[in-house]
């Protein structure tokens, strides 16, 4: 890729999204949402895989939007207001 970051491999991208799922996973369940950078297409889509593996594991949909065009939320229903819950920065 010219001038891009390299992809990265099977290996490393399982363990990214195992990452995600932890750690997203775990804000979620404290306060219903989480907001996570996401600067290009690839990470999003991660970010979409890990909000779809939480909603089967819990049995419950996590929802998923652009905050903007760096950064994804994931929440629970009930969670996904943004413009009546503020987002702190990075959060």
């Amino acid at each position: 890729m010219e001038g891009g970051l390299t992809p990265l491999t099977e290996e490393e991208e399982q363990r990214m999204r195992a990452v995600l799922f932890s750690e997203l996973g775990n804000k979620i369940a404290d306060r219903g949402w989480a907001r996570f950078p996401a600067y290009t297409p690839e990470e999003r889509r991660r970010l979409i895989d890990v909000a779809h593996r939480l909603s089967t594991y819990w049995g419950q949909r996590v929802f998923v939007e652009a905050v903007d065009q760096c950064a994804m939320r994931l929440y629970l229903h009930g969670h996904g207001a943004p413009s009546a819950e503020p987002l702190p920065p990075h959060a």
